[in-house]
């Protein structure tokens, strides 16, 4: 394993967690459970099947993946976190939350998938009236699909249809991640290629979590 050579907290951080594809195997690791190399594989397009071999092999030697021969009919190792890849999740969420200023540009060549529709808002956004009844959002962006749950305080996602939603928002991911996470309003998103159908008041129930002046995530009021 490379090192920075330094005796620096960050710097050691980086020593496991630096390279390429790394924390993104995380990502889909802490967004899909255990599952098999072709689940990772599928879930991180563009990667090399032997440069995906190489860094399970050093997150497993630096304990923060675990693999495990599964019984038939599965016949297949599973890859799952351990409780110190778990303990990342804080942080790939300070990133996400961070990296949310620079996803004002969707790129022609970039992949997309539901599961990556459907963590934005579970991560980056909150119940802002507890009290008041639940609602769902199905959420149709580049042919993928995923749905919000808003309730009690809580806000669940997950991927897949809706059988009865309050409000559906179709269109390009710019557009559906820019509205939910309150970087554009309705009519923006409408203009570059949103469309809905059903209430859009349960859009105030989303608030948005933004970073305070100290770093730390805080709730940000509309």
């Amino acid at each position: 394993m490379r090192s920075y050579g330094q005796y620096c907290s960050i710097a050691r951080a980086l020593d496991i967690v630096g390279d390429r594809w790394t924390l993104l195997i995380v990502r889909e690791l802490l967004l899909q459970g255990s599952c098999r190399f072709t689940d990772l594989k599928t879930g991180l397009p563009g990667i090399a099947t032997n440069l995906l071999s190489t860094r399970l092999k050093e997150l497993e030697d630096a304990g923060l993946i675990s693999r495990e021969d599964a019984p038939p009919p599965v016949a297949t190792a599973l890859y799952a976190l351990t409780e110190n890849g778990l303990s990342l999740e804080p942080v790939l969420k300070a990133l996400g939350l961070w990296g949310l200023r620079l996803m004002d540009v969707e790129r022609p060549d970039d992949a997309f998938q539901a599961r990556w529709l459907a963590y934005a808002p579970a991560w980056f956004t909150t119940d802002a009236d507890p009290g008041a009844p639940p609602v769902v959002i199905q959420l149709v962006a580049s042919d993928e699909q995923a749905v919000i749950e808003i309730g009690g305080g809580q806000v669940h996602t997950r991927v897949g249809r809706a059988a009865d939603p309050d409000l559906v928002l179709e269109g390009p991911p710019r557009a559906i991640l820019g509205l939910l996470n309150g970087m554009i309003d309705i009519d923006l998103a409408t203009k570059i290629g949103l469309t809905s159908r059903g209430r859009h008041d349960v859009l105030a129930r989303l608030r948005p979590v933004a970073a305070d002046p100290e770093g730390a995530p805080s709730t940000a009021e509309h």
